[in-house]
């Protein structure tokens, strides 16, 4: 695996490197329907999964992932240390109980939720932090600058579909790990909105049935 662990400045400020990875079928979807979860990939691209969140200093996923899902995010399938978890999660929908909770996940949330939701999702296992909002949305660079100063110098993004959109409109991606899972579904699609975009020095690989795309991005 290639190392991107090298600062980004960008804007004037430092920020940790970004890897989106996330896998979808040969339409593009993610899900079958929003807030649902579906098996996309086969044991040894699941086994990559696993190693990418190893070779990263934390793992990123907005809370309709932790709604549909309920993962772990942690490593099992490889050796290596497990990620710190963060949740992007405007209005502190994560459950109590939810797995990324129990395991010490930071949660992003924005000036105006629940105080009540605060409370309990720190006495829970979880850490809440606050930002004021833009358009009901945490600024992105605002997180990156507050990750990279807590020591995170490179960020797995694993989506969902809002936050997989936002990091690639905001240009705040370097690398793509895309698995593509030979199957149609007719779901949810990854993106959005129309962008633009495409990656460089990319690398094609089979693992299974299932095909990986890795690659730098080039945003115009």
């Amino acid at each position: 695996m290639c190392d991107y662990t090298v600062l980004r400045y960008n804007r004037g400020m430092l920020y940790p490197t970004v890897t989106l990875a996330y896998a979808q079928s040969l339409d593009g979807s993610i899900a079958a329907r929003r807030g649902e979860h579906f098996e996309r990939c086969g044991d040894a691209a699941a086994k990559l999964t696993h190693q990418l969140r190893a070779e990263h200093d934390a793992i990123l996923v907005g809370v309709g992932t932790v709604l549909a899902d309920d993962p772990e995010l942690t490593v099992r399938l490889v050796d290596g240390k497990n990620p710190q978890i963060i949740i992007l999660d405007g209005q502190l929908r994560c459950p109590v109980t939810a797995n990324v909770v129990r395991n010490g996940g930071w949660i992003i949330g924005e000036w105006g939720a629940q105080r009540e939701r605060r409370m309990n999702l720190e006495a829970a296992g979880g850490t809440v932090r606050l930002f004021s909002a833009e358009n009901h949305q945490v600024p992105l660079s605002h997180l990156l600058t507050w990750l990279y100063e807590r020591g995170i110098r490179n960020l797995l993004v694993a989506g969902g579909a809002q936050v997989i959109t936002s990091f690639l409109r905001q240009k705040f991606v370097d690398r793509i790990v895309l698995t593509i899972s030979p199957q149609y579904v007719g779901g949810v699609h990854a993106l959005e909105e129309s962008l633009t975009a495409r990656l460089e020095n990319i690398r094609v690989s089979q693992l299974g049935d299932d095909v990986i795309i890795d690659g730098e991005i080039h945003s115009k």
